[in-house]
């Protein structure tokens, strides 16, 4: 009984001073002791009576069957379970601060990540929708407009790198540009007809409107005082076209995550699709994967016979 007391103590002295010292709120207060008791319990059911017997696995183990659920609990969500975890870290933490065990099993543990909701793709019968409706005004901003969409769908960039663009990126005559990504990373992507033509349109008739007095500089993509288009300028554009076409939820990274979608329906191979994003860094793909980075010949010809607007009717 002795040995079962100093875990009920432990978990006594640790709720005591998350009252006294650190000024939790009663809810949130209420919450780890919640928590603790039912940790303590685990506990007990695996033979550990004492805060200084825990192992790392008790501690597995324990958040194993939060998100499984027993006959007395119900799984916990991704949030409720890294309170729990957060609540147990502490309570070891502060059992070896106070002389009670000689080393902290849960150190190592961490809470489970909450999964990133992944953007939804459009349909590329959407995508044509929000670019005619750019496209909608026949002025200087509207040409803009159709121009930095069909960029943005058309090569993958993020919106930080489409704002980024300078008049020197280009290279229409190849249908690619230059793009600097995450870590100062440059990148040279196709963009197919569609996008050229629309940004060939852009800076023969509207640049110059857009420009002012001349002392716009480099930028490629410009608002309407004739200065580099913000990353917030090219959302206000996206969100307006968005609006026009009647879709909801349509973001940059929506426009991105349609162009990786398309391409993948077209055949694209994912490691193609991964250099085309700027997502390959020392051949690392996602999840570990390693993909043999390819040349920009291939990554033309991919885009070519893979993306819905490479190619534009005659």
């Amino acid at each position: 009984m002795a040995a079962e007391s100093a875990l009920e103590t432990a978990v006594s002295r640790y709720l005591a001073h998350l009252a006294a010292d650190r000024g939790l709120a009663a809810n949130t207060l209420s919450s780890y002791r919640r928590d603790l008791r039912r940790y303590a319990q685990a506990l007990r059911e695996r033979g550990r009576c004492a805060i200084g017997e825990v192992t790392e696995a008790d501690v597995l183990g324990y958040l194993a069957g939060l998100r499984e659920g027993d006959a007395a609990h119900r799984p916990l969500s991704d949030r409720s379970a890294a309170r729990a975890v957060a609540a147990v870290r502490g309570l070891h933490r502060f059992a070896v601060r106070e002389g009670l065990a000689a080393a902290d099993p849960a150190a190592g543990v961490r809470p489970p990540a909450s999964p990133k909701r992944r953007p939804k793709a459009i349909s590329v019968a959407e995508v044509e929708r929000l670019l005619a409706a750019a496209a909608s005004e026949g002025t200087p901003r509207g040409l803009r407009d159709r121009a930095l969409l069909e960029l943005l769908y058309g090569s993958g960039a993020r919106i930080s790198e489409a704002v980024a663009l300078d008049v020197d990126d280009l290279d229409l005559k190849a249908g690619l540009i230059r793009l600097t990504g995450k870590g100062g990373r440059v990148r040279r992507v196709p963009v197919g007809e569609h996008a050229r033509r629309a940004v060939e349109a852009y800076l023969r008739q509207a640049r110059p409107h857009l420009a002012k007095d001349g002392t716009a500089g480099a930028a490629l993509f410009l608002n309407a005082r004739g200065g580099r288009l913000s990353r917030q300028g090219a959302w206000m554009v996206l969100r307006a076209a968005a609006q026009r076409a009647r879709l909801v939820g349509v973001s940059p990274h929506t426009l991105r995550h349609s162009f990786a979608t398309h391409l993948l329906d077209g055949g694209a191979d994912a490691g193609v699709v991964h250099q085309l994003l700027g997502n390959v860094s020392a051949e690392q793909g996602r999840g570990g994967r390693m993909y043999a980075l390819v040349t920009q010949g291939l990554l033309t010809e991919v885009h070519a016979m893979a993306h819905p607007r490479a190619r534009a009717e005659v």
